[in-house]
């Protein structure tokens, strides 16, 4: 599908955005492999989380779904059943990194596969750790997709993790559920933490101590209610489109704001941008509030550090913000955009491009003059949901109508981010 974006004023509005997609992710996930029924509530209905849910079901577990609603019906941690057939992720990460470390613990052997781009995400960065935990997975495509998981008794280690990353992480907690003895796990720089808030929500022991993470088994989980807040990573969109679009202003209710994913809050008040976080609150554990944004005057400013693992998924809108911006502004410590649906680095440039603006490409990020002015012009997804909504962004400041192709990957995190646009 096709989707032309014309150029606005005036964005203004409140508007709902969908469940966080690494919530949504966990809660079934560690829903499944608890004691007894997880009542989820604002479940996202986007592809990878489905995904996650068909893994799931072909696992042995009954997982009931009403809209948004969403009512899996757990076995504990031991319950899962071997699948008659391979368990196809579809294009979410998520789903076959942490679910390798729940299988690489079980009594029976199974394939993980998934779509082309799956295929081309690197999966030695999980294979290594649960390999040293007694894991055995195979990779017949030289360290990606597809794995064939050999379930195996898994031991406790101590591990410093190479780069930050919360899927990496949670791979290696999950299978420490599993594994006899405590597993510690090292931080360079603090990942999202939802996998740990929910855990022990559902009765696990995980502490973390200035970036040392212990997990010791329990017994079992038990399952509990879920409301899953909105996912701020869809709401930076929004933000962005606030902020540079003449004459605006949004409120984005309901967001998840948990300080490891609020980094683009962060970096955009660090530009001069008006975003307020208000009605702040909380929801099992995780801090939710409305998200306030005006049109502003942005200030260029140097991305690097601590802050990049807190906004990784959002920097390619942050990068047509920043095109916006007085002065240059340099993103850096970022080499996995490269690994993500798509080499992120490499796709923004070369579809924002085409829309007539320059940025630079750099070994681990981008650099962006801003002041540039946006064309109108046809880009490509790259069926990428984050480069297609970044592209849709930078169309509502274009001098005429930008045409995305192949729009409709959107559907991965935000099935409906279009119509939310066009409601502004």
């Amino acid at each position: 599908m096709d989707k032309i974006i014309s150029a606005r004023t005036g964005l203004k509005g409140s508007i709902k955005i969908p469940g966080d997609k690494s919530i949504s992710h966990r809660a079934v996930m560690f829903g499944s492999i608890a004691k007894g029924d997880t009542n989820i509530k604002g479940f996202l209905t986007g592809d990878d989380c489905m995904s996650t849910i068909a893994c799931f079901r072909k696992l042995g577990i009954d997982i009931e779904t009403i809209g948004e609603n969403v009512t899996v019906h757990g076995k504990g941690l031991r319950g899962l059943k071997a699948p008659r057939e391979a368990l196809d992720v579809g294009n979410s990460g998520t789903t076959i990194r942490l679910i390798s470390g729940i299988l690489s613990a079980q009594d029976f052997d199974c394939v993980l596969n998934g779509d082309a781009s799956i295929r081309k995400r690197p999966m030695r960065r999980i294979i290594d750790p649960l390999s040293l935990m007694g894991a055995d997975i195979e990779s017949t495509n030289g360290g990606y997709a597809p794995l064939t998981i050999h379930g195996k008794k898994l031991n406790a280690i101590e591990y410093t993790m190479p780069v930050a990353s919360a899927q990496v992480k949670s791979s290696i907690l999950l299978a420490s559920l599993f594994a006899e003895g405590t597993t510690v796990i090292r931080e360079p720089v603090a990942s999202r933490d939802h996998t740990e808030i929910m855990l022990n929500y559902f009765g696990a022991n995980i502490k973390n101590s200035k970036g040392v993470i212990t997990s010791t088994p329990v017994e079992e989980l038990y399952g509990g209610d879920i409301e899953v807040p909105g996912d701020i990573s869809s709401a930076a969109f929004f933000i962005a489109a606030g902020l540079i679009v003449p004459n605006s202003h949004i409120i984005i209710e309901n967001v998840g704001v948990n300080p490891t994913r609020t980094g683009i809050v962060d970096a955009f008040k660090a530009m001069g941008g008006n975003v307020n976080i208000i009605n702040e609150r909380s929801s099992g554990g995780e801090p939710v509030a409305d998200i306030e944004v005006k049109t502003s005057h942005l200030r260029s400013i140097t991305l690097e550090g601590s802050i990049i693992p807190r906004m990784i998924d959002e920097i390619p809108v942050f990068a047509v913000a920043a095109l916006c911006a007085e002065g240059t502004t340099v993103v850096k410590d970022a080499e996995e955009l490269k690994v993500k649906e798509s080499n992120r680095i490499a796709t923004m440039s070369e579809e924002l491009g085409k829309l007539g603006v320059t940025i630079e490409e750099t070994d681990d990020g981008m650099i962006i003059k801003g002041g540039q002015r946006i064309k109108s012009g046809t880009v490509y997804s790259h069926l990428d949901h984050r480069v297609a909504m970044s592209c849709a962004v930078a169309g509502l400041i274009g001098d005429g109508d930008t045409r995305i192709t192949d729009a409709d990957c959107v559907g991965i995190s935000f099935p409906d981010f279009y119509e939310k646009l066009e409601s502004l």
